[in-house]
């Protein structure tokens, strides 16, 4: 928004740790014309992540990941959820499609055969948070898929889990996927395996 759309009076770091919140304080135009009264909000301020949607098209098989997530279990969610390979961007002039190769190394294992596909650029919570997520699908061998991945530093604990593509389907339909990046990848691959099938043959 321009600065005759939205006027920041303050901002602040109220908090700096695993994640950075800045509290803000300002005003936007409004629809009807006019400014907004001025109001506080707080924002979980992230860089941007990557997720990685592993998809093998001569086995017709997803290779997903599993690991404890706090948030989940606290919104009274499994503690243990089912996901896309992701993480963030390290650096702003990291191309991300590399932070995708790395991350399907680190907690998969794996290595992306070709170039990798473009699904969705989303925002997570546009509410509360500025998390944008860059979606891709990468070809993988899913027989050589397995075992618990993860960076020690980061006290990883990942554990690699191969699905039929019908499996994934079942598991999504029955709600055994819960979180929004996962969710929207599948879709995104119900839509397009076909295509898929064909450019990957």
């Amino acid at each position: 928004m321009s600065a005759d759309e939205l006027e920041i009076l303050h901002r602040e770091t109220a908090y700096h740790g695993f994640f950075r919140v800045g509290l803000y304080r300002l005003r936007h135009r409004l629809y009807g014309g006019g400014w907004s009264a001025e109001i506080t909000r707080e924002v979980v301020e992230r860089r941007v992540a990557v997720g990685l949607l592993l998809y093998d098209p001569r086995c017709d098989a997803v290779v997903l990941v599993e690991q404890f997530r706090l948030p989940a279990h606290l919104a009274g969610f499994s503690s243990r959820q089912l996901e896309i390979i992701a993480g963030l961007v390290d650096r702003g002039d990291e191309p991300e499609s590399d932070v995708a190769r790395r991350e399907a190394r680190e907690e998969a294992g794996l290595a992306i055969e070709g170039e990798l596909v473009p699904i969705h650029r989303l925002l997570t919570s546009p509410g509360g948070t500025t998390e944008a997520v860059a979606l891709f699908c990468g070809r993988v061998d899913a027989s050589r898929a397995g075992g618990v991945h993860g960076l020690a530093a980061e006290h990883e604990d990942i554990k690699v889990v191969v699905k039929s593509y019908a499996e994934a389907a079942r598991l999504l339909r029955a709600g055994g996927i819960e979180n929004a990046s996962t969710m929207i990848a599948l879709y995104w691959l119900a839509a397009n395996r076909a295509r898929l099938r064909r450019l990957w043959r």
